[in-house]
Parts: structure tokens; sequence; C-alpha cells
């Protein structure tokens, strides 16, 4: 299964997705604003936690950047709030529990997770500009790191 991947200048795919509040979230609410889209494979798990944690203690100059940062994973809004409230996330977890969205943005798909080829959710992170098109497509993003290389890839740093 191959997995088609974005580009600079592609749109964005479309979607509006139920939030860790149980809220509807769509990209389109989101127009005018650049938006950091960023995909974890699972909620409340060590790696996909540090990041979730790194973009919470980066958030305030991200949005003084005029960044709006929204993750994505397939876990149910249920999850999403326990996680939310268990690390204190101040930005909004969408759920994408039948992966279309993680497809349609080319981050659901087979990847290497120790050694084995397997179906999953690719760590990934899409920069969206204010007219909905992709700045930046980063694939196999790590945990740890990212938020800080990210900031100094927009001049954030």
């Amino acid at each position: 299964m191959t997995t088609t991947r974005l580009e600079p200048g592609d749109t964005a795919p479309e979607f509006t997705l139920q939030t860790d509040r149980d809220e509807p979230l769509s990209l389109t609410d989101l127009r005018g604003r650049k938006v950091v889209l960023y995909a974890y494979p699972a909620a409340m798990t060590p790696g996909c936690t540090k990041q979730a944690c790194d973009f919470r203690d980066n958030i305030a100059s991200l949005r003084s950047a005029g960044y709006e940062v929204v993750g994505i994973s397939p876990d149910s809004p249920a999850k999403l709030a326990q996680f939310r409230e268990r690390d204190a996330i101040t930005f909004p977890l969408v759920s994408d529990p039948d992966r279309a969205v993680l497809r349609a943005y080319g981050a659901y798909g087979e990847k290497q997770n120790y050694g084995r080829t397997v179906l999953g959710v690719i760590r990934s992170t899409f920069v969206i500009d204010e007219k909905g098109h992709i700045e930046r497509a980063l694939y196999n993003v790590r945990a740890t790191g990212h938020v800080a290389k990210l900031r100094k890839d927009l001049g954030l740093d």
C-alpha cells in the first residue's frame, strides 16, 4: 500500500472532526490563520506525550507568531479528553477513528516499527498557510526535539 504524500503548494485536505471537547472542528474554521497540524499514533503513550507537551510548552510563542496547533490521532474524543486533562494540553486534539483524514494527508500507511513493516499512523507535521495550502509536509518526524526543529525552520528562534 503506497501512501500519497503531500507537497508544499498542495491544497490541504479539508476535514471536520470531533475534538477532545466533543465539538466539531473544521480546517475551514481556522482559515486566515496558519495551522500546524501534527499527526501522532496514540494518546498517552510516551513519545506522543513528549511531543504533545513540547507543543504545549511552545504554544504561546507559536500563537504569537500566528500559528494554531491541532493534534490528530485515531483516538476517541473521550480518550483525547483524558489526554488533555492528564497533561494540560492547551490546543485542540481531533479524533480520526476511521483514519480517512490521516490517509488524505499521507500520515497513515506502512511504516517501520522495531524493524518490522506495520500499518499505522506515520508521525508527521503539516504547516498550512492562511489560505489552506501546505507550506511544509514533514513525515517520519521524531517525537523528541521536533518542536524545537520546527520553530527553527519557521524562523521563530
